[in-house]
């Protein structure tokens, strides 16, 4: 039906989610005035606050640290101090911020007697001596006042390094100027005298250090000079030197004929192998060694058989083999054969005799090297041990010459120490308090309290679950918004229907006439017969919506109007009716005619069923065929009927008049009704195919047009003018009843 229409638009909607600026205008402009009551309070007290408290002054001694210190003493093996790091100056300010300096200038400022730091010497007593008690409460001693006085001294010392400099900043808070600055270049004088104090200490604590270490030093150098003495001369060591250079020398010489004799040896042992194998072979064979052959003499015989030979050539060319000469020649080369022979067998035979002597001569060497080998171990470790006796001797005179050196010192210097800071300016008695900010502390609080203001509406505006605008009921209902009707403020009847028939051109009358056009234009093309008008819970102004649209409707149509609420039945009270007076009870339990059942007003142009006597049991009645028979010979006597039905939340008789139904038109009040119980209604509804149309927003502030849609405000308040003081009551409400029930004209109980 038409509430298709709403879906859509709700869908088309949540497509496009934005950030509604207006409203966050509108939020804000509805509680303008309570965040600026609210300002306004705390700004007061913020104001009162900021002049009752007590002036702070602040004082500031500037300290420069030193460095590279101009050292009297160069004593830093002693007591390792390093000053040209980051490190050194962290931990003077760590210095300057501890307990012990804040101690000693708290002693020395004897704060324990001050009236602007101690409260105990203001007061002279304390409210625990008022109360009663059994045994008197023990005083505090000294050093617990002076502990307490010390943490509430570091609470108001602050220790500030300028950066990139070596500059700090020594500063004190106090009620008093004078304390302030005293206490700041007290605090500076201290460090500096605490400093000087423990470089003191420690030149002393190393002065003695170093004579009780000279002692052992001196004894340690005698023992071991001693040591080396007897060990020279026991060891016979006075030319260590010059014997370890000789015995050098000479092991690496017979290294060295070892290594050529061991070549030597090799190469006989490979000639005496091959000689071996060819023993028993020919001169011929034999002369296949090259070493053989390569022997002088060998060469000499060769040369001398070679020239034999070419002489019994020649002569065998001019003589016969019998000639003497040939004889001869053939003698001489035998002899030069034979000389060969005998020679080549001697060398084979020296050749043995020369391995064995190459052998015998590197076993010799081999032996020499490892005895001198040995003795130069003995040497060596004779140097190491006479070298590492040196070592400790020269090692204990160099310690014993430098403690006594520096004990020297130690003892000149004395009590000569440098300052390692120095006061660059004093601190001086400030003349304007740093605290309160009292402008500031204003200002802070307004701007505070304003935006906790803004934060405080936005938050009630979200945890608001009530229909308050327009836009509401699409945007969160997802049902069309049939109209809205405006709270009418004045009183001058308290019955309803005559603000709609004696102001026809008030911001009420017309609102009505809106809803009924938007009622007749939904339902255009079927329209309905049967309209129910119900709502969630009593006193949202459904009974008057129901009176005021049957009225506007019947002056074009014949309408019919019932009162279907049979628990809290109002339509009779409200249009001057007997309460007795007949009505839908009767006419359904057949105890009267419809004639005598449906009254006419006289200020207006509708019938009135009243809902006559209560019944016993009326979801019973309502749901019975007598009703929707009733019902059936009713139309035919008029062209509309409106039903004023109970609310939904409370009963069911609106589900079972909605069957029966070709409309309903829900009401709901604004800034009242919850939008969770308005859905769960919807729901029920719903849930037997109620025909909804729409809804109607009753009760609206116009007055309020920061709260709502610009539109509406506009269209009821500008187009038709401020009418609201003229209106003749509060027609908006519901249930103007009476008795405990009895309302005012806005419907509200």
């Amino acid at each position: 039906m038409s509430s298709q229409p709403s879906q859509n638009n709700f869908q088309n909607n949540s497509a496009e989610e934005v950030i509604d600026l207006r409203h966050y205008w509108r939020v804000l402009m509805l509680n303008k005035f309570n965040i600026a009551g609210f300002t306004a309070v705390v700004t007061v007290f913020a104001i009162l606050a900021a002049w009752s408290m007590a002036p702070t002054y602040r004082a500031s001694t500037t300290l420069l640290i030193e460095a590279n210190q101009a050292k009297v003493v160069s004593i830093e093996e002693i007591y390792g101090m390093n000053t040209k790091g980051d490190e050194y100056f962290l931990t003077q300010f760590e210095i300057l911020k501890s307990r012990q300096l804040a101690e000693r200038t708290v002693r020395r400022l004897d704060l324990i007697n001050s009236v602007f730091f101690n409260p105990v010497v203001k007061d002279g007593f304390s409210l625990g001596s008022l109360l009663p008690s059994g045994k008197p409460e023990k005083p505090p001693s000294e050093d617990e006042v002076i502990a307490k006085l010390t943490e509430k001294f570091m609470e108001r010392l602050s220790i500030t390094p300028v950066r990139k400099t070596q500059l700090v900043k020594i500063s004190f808070d106090s009620f008093s100027p004078e304390l302030a600055a005293l206490a700041a270049n007290t605090m500076a004088e201290v460090y500096i005298e605490s400093h000087l104090e423990a470089k003191l200490e420690v030149t002393r604590k190393a002065a003695n250090w170093l004579g009780k270490r000279l002692e052992g030093l001196r004894t340690n150098l005698s023992l071991s000079e001693l040591a080396l003495q007897d060990y020279r001369e026991r060891e016979n060591l006075l030319d260590i030197e010059g014997v370890l250079t000789l015995s050098s020398a000479e092991l690496e010489e017979l290294t060295s004929q070892l290594v050529k004799a061991r070549l030597r040896r090799s190469e006989l042992d490979n000639l005496n192998r091959k000689a071996s194998s060819l023993r028993n072979r020919s001169a011929d064979e034999l002369l296949s060694i090259p070493e053989v052959l390569a022997h002088p003499l060998i060469k000499d015989l060769k040369d001398d058989e070679s020239k034999a030979s070419r002489a019994v050539s020649d002569l065998a060319k001019r003589y016969g083999p019998k000639h003497p000469k040939m004889q001869s020649a053939k003698a001489e080369k035998i002899r030069a054969i034979d000389s060969i022979r005998n020679q080549v067998l001697s060398i084979i035979a020296s050749i043995s005799r020369d391995y064995e002597v190459a052998q015998d001569n590197v076993v010799s060497l081999q032996e020499r090297v490892e005895e001198l080998k040995v003795e130069v171990q003995q040497v060596s470790r004779k140097s190491f041990k006479l070298s590492d006796l040196e070592r400790d001797a020269n090692t204990n005179r160099q310690l014993y010459e430098m403690f006594t050196k520096r004990i020297k010192e130690t003892d000149e210097a004395g009590g000569m120490q440098a300052a390692h800071a120095r006061v660059i300016d004093l601190a001086i008695e400030p003349r304007l308090p740093i605290k309160p900010k009292k402008q500031l502390i204003v200002a802070l609080a307004m701007v505070a309290s304003t935006l906790f203001g803004v934060v405080l509406a936005f938050v009630l505006d979200m945890l608001d679950n009530t229909l308050r605008r327009p836009e509401d009921i699409e945007e969160r209902l997802h049902q069309t918004l049939l109209g809205i009707v405006p709270q009418v403020k004045n009183r001058l009847t308290d019955k309803a229907l005559e603000a709609f028939v004696s102001d026809s051109r008030g911001q009420f009358a017309e609102s009505i006439r809106t809803i009924r056009t938007g009622f007749v234009l939904s339902n255009l093309d079927a329209p309905a017969k049967i309209t129910v008008v119900t709502s969630s819970t009593p006193n949202e102004g459904k009974s008057t919506i129901a009176l005021n649209l049957g009225e506007a409707l019947a002056q074009m149509e014949r309408v019919l109007l019932i009162d279907g609420d049979m628990r809290r039945p109002t339509v009779a009270a409200t249009c001057g009716l007997d309460r007795k007076a007949k009505g839908l009870s009767n006419l359904v339990s057949g105890t009267a005619e419809a004639k005598e059942c449906i009254h006419r007003w006289d200020i207006g142009k509708m019938d009135v069923m009243p809902a006559g006597m209560v019944p016993p049991n009326p979801l019973e009645l309502l749901s019975s065929k007598r009703f929707a028979q009733v019902l059936e010979g009713l139309l035919k006597h008029y062209d509309r009927i409106i039903i004023d039905s109970a609310p939904t939340q409370a009963v069911s008789d609106a589900l079972v008049l909605s069957s029966l139904a070709d409309a309903v038109i829900y009401v709901v009040r604004a800034d009242s009704t919850s939008v969770s119980l308005v859905k769960g209604c919807l729901k029920r509804l719903n849930d037997v195919n109620a025909a909804i149309t729409g809804v109607v927003l009753n009760g609206m502030d116009m007055d309020k047009k920061g709260a709502y849609s610009d539109q509406y405000a506009h269209y009821y308040g500008g187009y038709y003018g401020e009418e609201s003081g003229e209106e003749s009551g509060d027609e908006s409400g519901d249930e103007s009843g009476e008795e405990s029930d009895k309302e005012d004209s806005t419907g509200k109980a």
